[in-house]
């Protein structure tokens, strides 16, 4: 098994980086995982740090050399993280729980594996053509799953995410089998929302990975300028040979940074800050009965729970 990882985190325009990078490898399997702290909800960069560092953990433990089967892997971890993120919220006494996003994928056996909840990405790259990527767990990535938006809630809203009280919805990837050359690149929305996907594909063709991951991160900074968001992304690119793996990080894993607080962005609608409690709830309740209506029409492909928002940023 052979492969290169290279990662790049940037604080952009905020006031600190809640986006978490990690991975980790051993002669026949290697786990990629990025989380992104959720705005608007305290201790982002806590739950991000504990998602990744679950996964981590949870790979070294049972990756001996590989795993019995990822996507169980992948599935039973994901509950892990979410239900450590709560118990560090009740230890701390905190009254609102922080929360993240994640996305984590595994290579092995040649075959890609992958599972996120939220709106971090994984996009997966052929010669410069996008091959597939995740959707996100919001009205403008999943809009089959609600007859109607309701009135005064932004797109980007998530439904679900690491953190709450409730098990987090979440899709999986794969297993799919990866060709030669194939990148897979992983990211926080603070790359993605910033271009389109098949510009994010042709940027990890033609360099090398290390020279594509730094280009993305930087061209995602400059257009985010100083209200933009964290920026981080981990990209691996296979190399369907034996030996050992190949591995450079541009990065530490782990990255907190200072810098000037940006003013919010504004939201489609009504802002958040003007739903009151009461229409939060009720918003949430119409999005878990839409999921539940459809799940009753198709077979479930992830756990159901309450959903979740993100406040705009």
């Amino acid at each position: 098994m052979k492969f290169s990882v290279y990662q790049a985190s940037h604080i952009g325009g905020r006031a600190r980086n809640e986006d978490r990078v990690g991975y980790t490898y051993t002669r026949q399997a290697v786990l990629l995982v990025l989380a992104d702290g959720m705005g608007g909800h305290p201790d982002g960069d806590q739950a991000a740090d504990i998602a990744v560092r679950t996964f981590v953990q949870a790979f070294v433990g049972q990756a001996v050399p590989k795993l019995a089967d990822p996507r169980a892997f992948l599935e039973a971890t994901v509950m892990q993280a979410s239900q450590a993120i709560v118990d560090f919220a009740h230890a701390h006494h905190r009254t609102e729980h922080p929360r993240t996003t994640v996305v984590a994928a595994v290579v092995q056996d040649g075959e890609l594996t992958a599972l996120h909840s939220g709106d971090s990405r994984l996009y997966w790259a052929r010669g410069g053509r996008l091959v597939a990527r995740t959707r996100d767990h919001s009205y403008h990535d999943k809009p089959e799953l609600f007859a109607t938006r309701p009135a005064g809630v932004s797109r980007s809203v998530l439904f679900t995410c690491l953190g709450s009280d409730t098990p987090p919805l979440y899709d999986v990837l794969g297993p799919v089998a990866l060709r030669h050359g194939d990148r897979v690149l992983l990211c926080s929305d603070g790359l993605w929302a910033v271009m389109d996907d098949d510009d994010l594909a042709a940027g990890l063709y033609g360099v090398p990975l290390a020279d594509a991951v730094a280009q993305l991160s930087e061209l995602a900074v400059r257009r985010g300028g100083r209200h933009g968001d964290n920026v981080s992304l981990i990209g691996l690119e296979w190399q369907a040979d034996d030996g050992f793996p190949s591995t450079q990080v541009l990065e530490p894993a782990w990255l907190a940074h200072a810098a000037a607080a940006p003013a919010p962005l504004p939201a489609e609608g009504l802002p958040a800050a003007e739903l009151d409690d009461a229409e939060i709830e009720r918003t949430i309740a119409e999005i878990n009965d839409a999921i539940r209506r459809t799940r009753r029409q198709t077979p479930p492909a992830q756990a159901p729970t309450r959903p979740e928002r993100k406040r705009p940023s």
